[in-house]
C-alpha cells in the first residue's frame, strides 16, 4: 500500500461515483465535485462582475476618498466567489480498478493539491457497505451542535484491519456498486447495514 488511507475520508454525505469506463482491462469510476455549489458561486459571481467593474473603474479614477470608495467590497467579495467557484469546480476524485497489474489506485485532487492512494488486490479482503455518522454541519441559532446522522457507505476492507472510503449515498446504489466491484476484485461484498 502506497498512501494514506485516512486522507479519502469525505466529509459530506453523498459522494456520487458514476462508472466511467468498465472493460476486460478494468474500471474506472469517477466524481466530478459539487457543480451546483461551483456553478452558483460562479453565476453569482457573473453577476456581481456588472456591479464591481464599474466600482473598480471609479476607485481608480478618483480613489478610495471618491463616492465608490465605500464600495470597494464588491470587487473583493467578487474575487473571493470567483476563487471558491474555481476550487469547487476542480475537485475530482476517481477510483481505477486495473485487471492487467492487479492494482487499486485512489486519486483525489484539487488546485491546491493531489493524493493517491495505490492498493495491490490482495491488499482487499472484502467490501463493506455499512453505515456511517456523518455530521450534519453548523450549530446554528440554539440547535444542537455535532449532531450526527447515518448515511450508507461503500468501503474496501483491508488486510491489515484499515478501511478505505469508496463511496457514500443510497443504498441500493451501493449495493450495485458494490457487487459490481466485489465480482471484479473477487473479493465478497458484507453488507452490514441495520434492520
Amino acid at each position: 500500500m502506497e498512501g494514506n488511507p485516512a486522507e479519502f475520508e469525505a466529509v459530506g454525505n453523498r459522494l456520487g461515483f458514476r462508472v466511467e469506463t468498465e472493460d476486460r482491462e478494468g474500471i474506472c469510476l469517477a466524481w466530478r465535485g459539487p457543480r451546483f455549489p461551483a456553478f452558483l458561486c460562479l453565476g453569482i459571481a457573473l453577476a456581481l462582475l456588472f456591479l464591481s467593474l464599474p466600482i473598480v473603474e471609479a476607485i481608480r479614477q478618483r480613489g478610495l476618498a471618491g463616492p465608490a470608495g465605500s464600495l470597494w467590497y464588491f470587487p473583493m467579495m467578487n474575487l473571493i466567489l470567483l476563487g471558491i467557484s474555481a476550487f469547487l469546480i476542480s475537485l475530482r476524485r476517481s477510483v481505477l480498478l486495473d485487471h492487467k497489474e492487479g492494482r487499486i489506485t485512489l486519486r483525489k485532487s484539487s488546485i491546491f493539491r493531489k493524493t493517491t492512494l495505490d492498493l495491490r488486490y490482495d491488499e482487499v479482503t472484502a467490501l463493506r457497505l455499512g453505515v456511517d455518522q456523518v455530521y450534519s454541519g453548523f450549530a446554528v441559532a440554539g440547535s444542537s451542535a455535532a449532531q450526527s446522522h447515518p448515511v450508507p457507505s461503500l468501503r474496501l476492507v483491508l488486510d491489515n484491519g484499515e478501511t478505505v472510503l469508496l463511496d457514500r449515498g443510497g443504498t441500493k446504489r451501493l449495493q450495485d456498486l458494490g457487487s459490481r466491484l466485489g465480482a471484479a476484485l473477487r473479493k465478497p461484498l458484507r453488507v452490514e447495514l441495520p434492520p
